[in-house]
């Protein structure tokens, strides 16, 4: 196995499972979950396999539902070097919570994912990316409950998420918090996501390559990518009466992803947040 270079660029996953995502949140409810048959575990375990195979940290945002559900990848993930960070409890994106909710679905979240892995959760991201002018309480919240860092915002237009006017790069909110915007290049004035997920499936490889080395010879700051277990599980469950546009985003290449995602891990030098922001 061949020496890596010090790690420039955050490799993130959210853990989550393919029944808890925004785009069937209308279809599946929350009182539904715990009857259903879990497979973030598994498909975890699948990417926590091709990291050691590929020498590579990660930091892996999870729900504290499934850390409850899974605690054996959780602790799988501590002794393997990589970074525990909340995703909140029960993906509840922060747009649709009042600030006391929040607050109770992070403050949660983190205690379950500290006990079961014994560290110290420092960083947070909002399900779909929902920090935005909504919600402006919710940075002081990170602060108050022991957080250090956020990765929160896409600045992009999107119908579910984005601030497209907000920064687009690593900055030190108000609060005291680190915001960590998911990447973005500038094509025709607008800003175009980078990050991963649904795109990075969309996409012919080679063209999220380009834009990725568009985005590293325009800038000093380190690329991060994000991505979720269940997009490298082809043989999920379909699920019913969702809209055909969520259907879409949602199953569009799942074949592809993990081979992709290791061409991904070859090509480009990976760590956790923390060592690629120096947090």
């Amino acid at each position: 196995m061949t020496t890596r270079q010090t790690p420039v660029n955050a490799l993130t996953v959210d853990v989550e499972d393919y029944f808890q995502v925004s785009a069937f949140e209308n279809v599946i409810s929350r009182a539904t979950w715990d009857s259903m048959t879990v497979r973030v575990g598994d498909n975890t375990h699948r990417l926590l396999d091709l990291f050691l195979e590929q020498d590579v940290k990660c930091t892996f945002f999870t729900l504290g539902w499934v850390a409850k559900k899974c605690p054996d990848i959780v602790r799988r993930m501590v002794a393997e070097g990589h970074e525990v960070a909340s995703h909140g409890w029960a993906h509840r994106r922060a747009t649709l919570m009042t600030e006391a909710e929040f607050r109770e679905d992070v403050a949660s979240s983190k205690k379950a994912l500290e006990d079961i892995s014994g560290q110290a959760i420092i960083g947070y991201r909002a399900p779909s990316f929902s920090i935005n002018d909504t919600n402006p309480w919710a940075y002081p919240v990170l602060k108050e409950l022991g957080f250090k860092y956020s990765s929160s915002t896409y600045p992009v237009v999107h119908d579910i998420y984005g601030v497209p006017e907000w920064p687009r790069f690593k900055y030190t909110h108000e609060s005291g918090i680190i915001e960590i915007p998911i990447p973005t290049i500038i094509k025709n004035g607008q800003n175009i996501g980078i990050g991963g997920g649904g795109y990075f499936r969309l996409y012919p490889y080679w063209l999220s390559k380009r834009r990725i080395n568009r985005f590293l010879s325009q800038t000093s700051e380190p690329y991060s990518f994000y991505f979720h277990p269940w997009e490298i599980d082809a043989d999920q469950p379909k699920v019913k009466g969702a809209p055909v546009k969520s259907k879409l985003r949602h199953y569009i290449n799942l074949s592809r992803m993990e081979g992709k995602v290791k061409q991904l891990l070859q090509d480009y030098p990976w760590g956790t947040m923390r060592e690629a922001y120096e947090l």
